[in-house]
C-alpha cells in the first residue's frame, strides 16, 4: 500500500506550552493533519506536521491564522 504521509518541518515563533494550546485547535481542524507536535525546545520551535495531504503552504496558513510566525525549516 503507498504511504503518503510525509514529514514537513516548519520554523516558527511557537515558544511555550501556551502558543502550543493557541495553535492546537487550528491545527486539529486542518484536513490532511495526521499527526503534529512542536518542538519547543529547540531554538527554531521546530513545528513537524505528519501530512495526510495537507501541503505547506495550507500548514503556513493555518499557522498564520493562529497568530504565529512560521516559515519552512531549511534542509540545510
Amino acid at each position: 500500500m503507498e504511504n503518503n504521509n510525509q514529514n514537513l518541518q516548519f520554523k516558527t515563533n511557537i515558544n511555550c506550552g501556551g502558543c502550543v494550546a493557541k495553535v492546537t485547535p487550528f491545527l486539529n481542524d486542518a484536513e490532511g493533519v495526521c499527526h503534529w507536535e512542536v518542538d519547543t525546545n529547540n531554538k527554531d520551535k521546530v513545528l513537524t506536521v505528519k501530512s495526510e495531504g495537507i501541503t505547506q503552504e495550507q500548514v503556513i496558513e493555518t499557522v498564520q491564522k493562529a497568530g504565529f510566525k512560521i516559515e519552512p525549516l531549511s534542509k540545510d
